[in-house]
């Protein structure tokens, strides 16, 4: 195309851009509109409901609204954008890069164009078409990588940024699959699992909403710096129902802040916890030591082994969590101890044939029990009522308690503090809440049970087609509409709820999760819908994932397909190359992902007599976002993160330090692939030996450190 050519296109692209900015004025309106008419409350509140989402879709859409177009063999051509317009007949103006007729734009290609002529890509700056570039997909086809390499080369600003507008086909096909259960990616650093999942999570909603939107979804990051990197992408789609938490989130109320040793954190995470707690459980439930005595106006009554053990045994045979079985232990005990009170009372003159009086008598030491509550005492030595952290501040701190329960790990579990909860913990407190079990009143069950009878009647008639009352109230709600109503955000009211089940849940950094945090996530999402992010290479923890369906398979058996990211969109060639020879260390048979660019910038390192000051200089003189990456433990005078921190988060430049101190190969291997563009290593003892192939910088001049 001539440059006059070129010109002439961008003013018409323009022109039309400016087009569908009009639309999506109108569109604003409109939905504003449709809330204001409504007359009655009940209007109102449908309105609201139904309009909330198609505000906030429409929020989002002024920065990037169209960034392709797609060009048929016939003639017709398809704009693509951040989200779908219309026309008032329903006719399309820009589709939603999500909705199948999109699904070109990032899969066609010259040796399979899909019906496609041509592919343009649109930079654009706020709302003003800056450029376009084409990719021909038929004839002398050419692939045109600028809006890729663009992308990738454009400084990062501390939030990871959706990449709507360069999804590649391999990146596609997964957030594409129709899969309902669980889905697992895997990816070397920078491969774009991340944006891969969040996107993935957007489709979804696209094409389920209405399953996702009424339970929102939940994703689990390894840290609150991650989670802030990445909370701008699914807002930025128009997708707000969503929770992002870590895994020590997911208890409300309790921070952890205290640290264990990696054994502790290897036991805690081990499903083996599971016996331990039915054991500590199992403990609390127990025989009087001596006969407990009971005082009543006419006889004191023992309360002693041969009178609570049948109670207890058959307690304990229901099967119901602790707590709830607790009320059916007391029961038992009362009905044997009525029976033994009114033996001792009758005793001598009682005579066995006279029912009458034993009946009256049963009667009034039932009464002169339940308004004295003069068991409780008993029940509550015997059975005692307990909470999860009751349970596991007195199983830790009690050497006597962790024999019974766990006799050959009483030194890896015991700790002075009952209240030095760690992260680990979390998931064994939500596996007490389970075995502990919680009480619902009785009065409300039965109203659960009323409304399911009535949305059952009210849906009898569905044809699949009409509203149906459930569709816009459940038997909960109906069932507590009299109990004040909860008007807060989707989000807010399931991050604020241990039992709120998630329609879908992302987990990053999956292998870093114990066996006991998957039981505790599965708890979250009973429909087994699960999008799984992770690299084994890049494990750290202890207790994380040394294989994908040992870990999946007690959940969900093989009902999980398995997707691998191999295309490095991050790191360069360079920094990548000496990254490849720690990932041979952590394990030789895998195969570093393949960068897709090449900096010319080699990545180097100095050994330094003055760390403080070498950072300091290394700092002023690198360019764009910056990372100190150090060990843990280790001053260099200005803000650092560890490795473990830095997971997941990228930067334009990266400064190592001490990169012998560092624990673990896989450690090692993730500070090295956090920078895009640049990475220095700054060092006062001997190198790895797997770096000892990086530059060496002895310059002392000022400025030779430029980058």
């Amino acid at each position: 195309m001539s440059n006059q050519g070129y010109e002439q296109e961008l003013r018409s692209e323009r022109a039309h851009l400016s087009f569908l900015y009009t639309h999506l004025e109108a569109a604003r309106e409109a939905a504003a509109g449709r809330t204001a008419d409504a007359v009655s409350l009940w209007e109102r509140d449908v309105a609201v409901t139904f309009n909330q989402q198609e505000v906030q879709r429409l929020k989002v859409a002024d920065d990037g609204l169209c960034f392709g177009r797609l060009d048929e063999r016939g003639g017709e051509r398809r704009y693509i954008g951040r989200i779908g317009l219309f026309e008032e007949d329903y006719e399309p103006v820009l589709l939603d890069w999500r909705a199948p007729a999109a699904r070109p734009f990032y899969c066609a290609t010259g040796a399979n164009p899909e019906g496609m002529r041509r592919r343009r890509q649109f930079h654009t700056i706020g709302r003003r078409l800056v450029e376009f570039t084409d990719e021909l997909l038929e004839g002398e086809s050419s692939v045109d990588g600028t809006a890729l390499l663009a992308a990738l080369d454009a400084p990062r600003d501390g939030v990871m940024r959706d990449i709507v507008a360069t999804i590649q086909a391999e990146q596609d096909e997964i957030i594409r699959l129709d899969h309902p259960g669980v889905v697992v990616i895997e990816g070397g650093p920078g491969t774009g699992k991340t944006a891969v999942a969040l996107h993935r999570v957007a489709y979804l909603l696209y094409t389920k909403r209405k399953l996702l939107s009424r339970s929102g979804v939940l994703v689990i990051g390894p840290n609150p710096r991650f989670l802030g990197y990445i909370d701008r992408v699914l807002p930025s789609l128009g997708e707000t129902d969503v929770v992002f938490a870590t895994p020590a989130d997911l208890f409300p109320g309790l921070r952890p802040t205290a640290e264990e040793t990696p054994e502790a954190r290897e036991i805690k995470g081990s499903a083996a916890m599971v016996h331990v707690l039915r054991e500590a459980i199992a403990d609390r439930q127990r025989l009087p030591v001596k006969p407990i005595m009971v005082k009543l106006d006419d006889v004191t009554v023992p309360v002693d082994t041969e009178l609570v053990e049948p109670a207890l045994k058959r307690a304990q045979a229901t099967g119901l969590p602790h707590n709830e079985a607790r009320s059916y232990f007391w029961s038992l005990l009362e009905e044997a101890f009525v029976e033994r009170a009114v033996d001792l009372i009758g005793q001598g003159w009682l005579l066995p044939g006279d029912r009458m009086l034993r009946a009256e008598l049963v009667q009034d030491v039932t009464a002169e029990l339940v308004t004295g509550r003069l068991l409780e005492r008993a029940v509550d030595e015997l059975w005692p009522r307990l909470s999860p952290y009751q349970l596991l501040r007195d199983l830790f701190t009690s050497p006597e308690r962790l024999d019974v329960a766990a006799p050959f790990l009483r030194d890896a579990l015991y700790r002075a503090d009952g209240e030095a909860w760690t992260s680990s913990d979390v998931a064994l407190l939500d596996e007490a809440t389970e075995l502990l079990g919680q009480h619902t009143t009785r009065e409300l069950k039965e109203e659960r049970e009323f409304a399911e009878g009535v949305l059952e009647i009210l849906n009898m008639e569905d044809d699949g087609e009409t509203l149906r009352a459930q569709d816009v109230v459940t038997a909960s709600q109906l069932a507590e509409r009299h109990v004040e109503h909860d008007t807060r955000a989707l989000a807010e009211r399931a991050a604020s709820d241990r039992e709120w089940t998630y329609g879908h849940v992302v987990v990053d950094e999956a292998q870093e999760l114990s066996e006991m945090d998957w039981r505790m996530l599965m708890r979250r999402c009973p429909r087994r819908s699960f999008t799984i992010v992770g690299d084994l290479a890049q494990r750290e923890s202890p207790a994380g994932a040394r294989d994908w369906e040992d870990m999946l398979a007690p959940h969900v058996q093989d009902r999980w397909k398995y997707r691998a990211l191999t295309t490095n969109y991050r790191t360069p060639a360079e920094i990548m190359e000496v990254a490849a020879a720690v990932l041979a260390e952590v394990d030789p048979a895998a195969r570093p992902p393949r960068s897709v660019r090449a900096k010319g910038i080699r990545p180097w390192a100095r050994h330094v007599e003055n760390l403080t000051e070498a950072v300091a200089r290394a700092v002023r003189e690198a360019s764009g976002s910056v990372a100190v990456i150090a060990p843990p433990g280790v001053d260099v005078g200005h803000p650092a993160m560890t490795p473990r921190e830095s997971k997941g988060l990228e930067f334009d430049s990266v400064i190592l330090v001490e990169p012998g101190q560092i624990g673990s190969a896989s450690d090692l291997y993730v500070a090295l692939t956090r920078a895009t563009q640049r990475l220095g290593v700054l060092h006062t003892e001997p190198l790895p030996a797997t770096l000892r192939s990086l530059e060496p910088r002895y310059d002392t001049v000022p400025g030779c450190w430029a980058w």
